[in-house]
């Protein structure tokens, strides 16, 4: 995605259309300060399920309840509270929070630009498209902003305030346009080193990464999003559909999977077995053999 001439598309079966704007403000660096909307770049297919009781199918409502009476509580009279030590909470107002709020601004104040290539994708948390405002200029100096990063691999690091948060943020090319990345704080991401411990530190034979690396070779393909569906969604949709038209369901049963500990160099062998007898992946090595023959054959003739 980072260096010179090296673009990324967005999807195309998303339309901003006349949605409106979650946030419009100025994207500011220098002296320079360039009219923006922000629109969210995904949207959540997730099934929604309500709670019902199970024999009258009554919907299950969920009341704000005071431990110990069990009354219930009116909204206008819950406050927020924090447990500091076993027994003991401190409340807060909500006047009290309100004064720590950041100043809301409408600029996103860009920082620093770094590149894209050092920023793992880890500290990524939420996208959103990026949009020039109607305001006369506002477009060609947000073309300059997005072209002058996409041809020197560099993103806009910043922050802004949206409702009540302030946000880390990456600002980057892609495609014909910007998106904003909220970012996770340092702080805010694990230490690895405590799940994975001494992992590299590991003996590895050269012939079994050799081996490993003919199988990820065996599965490379061209980066195709529209080939990834959620099907769990979808079985879940078409139970509902079923169950809807009154069908009769019938439960298979999911084998678990095996707990075994097989040796490396035979699992390696089988799946690369394996996959030679797959006729896509085969086709593919093919594609990849040609491109690399006529890499071979132009570099031959310069």
């Amino acid at each position: 995605m980072g260096g010179t001439g090296c673009r990324a598309h967005p999807p195309h079966n998303f339309r901003v259309g006349k949605e409106r704007a979650l946030w419009s403000g100025a994207i500011s660096f220098g002296l320079v300060t360039i009219p923006v909307k922000l629109f969210p770049a995904t949207v959540s297919h997730d099934v929604a399920f309500h709670q019902y009781e199970e024999k009258t199918g009554r919907r299950i409502h969920i009341k704000r309840v005071a431990e110990n009476t069990g009354r219930e509580v009116p909204y206008a009279k819950i406050v927020k509270g924090y447990p500091v030590a076993k027994g003991k909470v401190v409340l807060i107002e909500p006047k009290e929070l309100e004064v720590l709020e950041p100043k809301k601004t409408r600029t996103i104040e860009l920082e620093q630009f770094v590149d894209l290539q050092e920023i793992d994708p880890i500290y990524w948390d939420r996208p959103y498209y990026v949009v020039p405002d109607d305001h006369p200029g506002a477009r060609k100096s947000y073309e300059l902003l997005r072209r002058a990063m996409e041809e020197t691999g560099r993103v806009g690091i910043g922050r802004f305030v949206m409702r009540t948060k302030e946000y880390l943020t990456t600002i980057r090319p892609l495609g014909d346009g910007l998106v904003l990345e909220t970012m996770y704080f340092p702080d805010e991401i694990r230490d690895q080193g405590e799940l994975v411990g001494g992992a590299r530190k590991l003996a590895v034979a050269g012939r079994e990464l050799d081996m490993a690396k003919q199988l990820i070779g065996s599965f490379e393909q061209k980066w195709n999003p529209r080939q990834l569906k959620d099907t769990y969604r979808e079985r879940v949709m078409e139970l509902i559909h079923k169950k809807a038209r009154g069908e009769e369901i019938v439960q298979e049963e999911v084998a678990e999977p095996e707990g075994k500990v097989v040796d490396l160099m035979q699992a390696l062998k089988a799946s690369l077995a394996d996959s030679r007898k797959s006729p896509a992946r085969a086709a593919g090595r093919s594609k990849k053999a040609g491109r690399q023959r006529r890499g071979r054959g132009k570099r031959a003739a310069a």
